[in-house]
């Protein structure tokens, strides 16, 4: 996919950083849509369909996280990639924010050759590849890599995108035990840094989703998926 087909909405109530990420983006070659609250990023969402979200926590009128909730409950929206705007050290936040179902997050105050980096990294999925065997079935649980989705006892669930390659990174071979480094440089990419907590937390979201049994802790090491 080309850069001038990729839609980014950025979300923030300051100014500055409307202008200045939005500068940046746009110079890349983006289309890039601005909202000045998080009432208005969702309403902009609903009608653009963005490949991905930036959006800012505190806001007026509705903040980050609660419109991040929202656009998850949008089903055109699934696919969409949203990460979040966080002051440096802002841990809850960070949580909070996962918990609402963001993928990831950037860290204040922003640089811009930092910024783009990360866009690139998160955008990076969205390059054209050949479709191949898109369903993995593993026990009672159906993979669909196609949707983003799974099918679990014949329900199904889409989950975040993070989430979801994570899983479906476990569930490749299952017994295997993937370390950390593993888990973040294939899910979150090598030139993306993250806090040490992100796998942990997006580790207790899939357990609270498809169960206990399912992901097992190797102490130390890292985690394995087991059918």
């Amino acid at each position: 996919m080309k850069k001038k087909d990729i839609q980014i909405l950025l979300v923030d109530d300051e100014p500055d950083i409307l202008e200045i990420v939005g500068y940046n983006l746009s110079s890349e070659g983006y289309k890039v849509i601005t909202a000045n609250n998080g009432a208005e990023g969702v309403k902009l969402a609903k009608k653009h369909t963005p490949h991905l979200i930036i959006l800012d926590v505190m806001m007026p009128e509705m903040d980050g996280i609660e419109a991040c909730e929202q656009i998850r409950k949008i089903p055109d929206l699934e696919g969409t990639i949203i990460t979040f705007l966080t002051a440096r050290g802002e841990d809850y936040s960070q949580m909070a924010g996962f918990d609402a179902g963001a993928d990831d997050y950037i860290t204040k105050p922003i640089k811009p050759k930092v910024l783009l980096s990360k866009v690139k990294a998160l955008l990076r999925r969205y390059r054209e590849e050949d479709t191949v065997s898109m369903a993995v079935e593993l026990g009672d649980i159906i993979i669909n890599r196609e949707e983003y989705k799974i099918i679990q006892q014949g329900e199904e669930m889409a989950l975040p995108r993070k989430e979801f390659e994570l899983l479906s990174l476990l569930a490749s071979k299952p017994g295997k035990v993937f370390t950390r480094e593993d888990i973040l440089n294939t899910v979150w990419g090598n030139d993306i840094v993250v806090g040490g907590r992100t796998i942990d937390v997006h580790i207790r979201k899939l357990r609270e989703k498809i169960g206990d049994k399912k992901i097992k802790t190797i102490k130390g090491v890292g985690y394995k998926f087991v059918v």
